[in-house]
């Protein structure tokens, strides 16, 4: 896993990139932010959505909303990035429509948007 910062709006921001699945389950997501924040100190993440297991895409597993709501928990704000038109879900689509509404939780297409909409949020 290889963690860089970048600045805007004055806001720092972790963009997480990894060949492995760094997301697997709830464990493993607060084990992400807890080093994304020892090690950057920052409180937004960009991620790739290759670093999440498929699972957490799929909601009748509800493994997407244990770990968003961990994010939430701690007060760390994450974009994931990707292509997600792939998932053919009306439930998927809905949650990421009503997700990209709030100040939190981001799935956007590319790191450049992710960097832009967390900075703002």
């Amino acid at each position: 896993m290889e963690i860089h910062t970048v600045l805007e709006n004055h806001i720092e921001i972790a963009i997480v990139s990894s060949s492995d699945i760094l997301i697997k389950d709830v464990q493993s997501a607060l084990d992400l932010i807890a080093t994304v924040g020892f090690e950057t100190g920052c409180y937004r993440i960009v991620i790739n959505k290759s670093s999440i297991c498929e699972e957490f895409f799929d909601l009748k597993t509800r493994l997407a909303g244990e770990i968003l709501q961990k994010f939430i928990n701690y007060h760390v704000k994450i974009a994931i990035v990707g292509d997600f038109s792939a998932y053919e879900s009306k439930s998927l689509k809905d949650f990421i429509y009503e997700t990209n509404k709030g100040n939190n939780i981001f799935f956007l297409p590319d790191e450049e948007q992710a960097i832009k909409e967390l900075s703002l949020a």
